[in-house]
């Protein structure tokens, strides 16, 4: 049986955007609480029901514990970040999580300011740099039918869509 690297280890990237910002790719730290919890108070509520498919008023201490943990077996979470040390600021990120064999779920969020700039594309192409590793063949995602642009970052990975 081959070796793993725990994604953890990934090495972060850095490149940027369509607007020139520089943006870093790289796991989710346990120093990154307070950096996600920012990042979530921080969305537009349009921007929550696309992901959620709910409204929320506010991240819970619950709901921010789930976004930290990170079974490493099961899921991968890449965030993408501006600036560095004490002034980074998560814009972004994505996360897998292992359905079944070769099968995984997918989501994103990107902060508004950033939407259209490519970071969800950068940060799929990263999660599927490592499922692939990882043995994973199929990404899943439900994505609402008012959200045609994670749809468009879909489409243009040219892998096979089925909608």
């Amino acid at each position: 049986m081959r070796e793993i690297m725990k994604y953890t280890d990934i090495p972060p990237t850095t490149g940027r955007l369509r607007n020139g910002t520089v943006v870093t790719l790289r796991p989710l730290r346990a120093d990154d609480r307070e950096r996600m919890a920012k990042a979530v108070r921080g969305l537009d509520p349009q921007t929550i029901y696309t992901r959620l498919f709910s409204h929320r008023k506010e991240l819970t201490e619950a709901g921010l514990d789930r976004v930290m943990r990170v079974d490493d077996a099961r899921e991968v979470v890449i965030v993408a970040t501006t600036g560095s040390g004490s002034e980074e600021v998560v814009i972004g990120g994505g996360r897998y999580i292992v359905t079944g064999e070769g099968r995984a779920e997918i989501a994103f969020t990107v902060e508004e300011d950033y939407q259209g700039q490519g970071v969800a594309g950068r940060v799929f192409a990263a999660l599927v740099e490592v499922a692939r590793q990882r043995g994973i063949a199929v990404f899943e995602a439900d994505v609402l039918s008012e959200n045609p642009s994670m749809l468009r970052v879909f489409e243009r990975t040219g892998l096979p869509m089925r909608k």
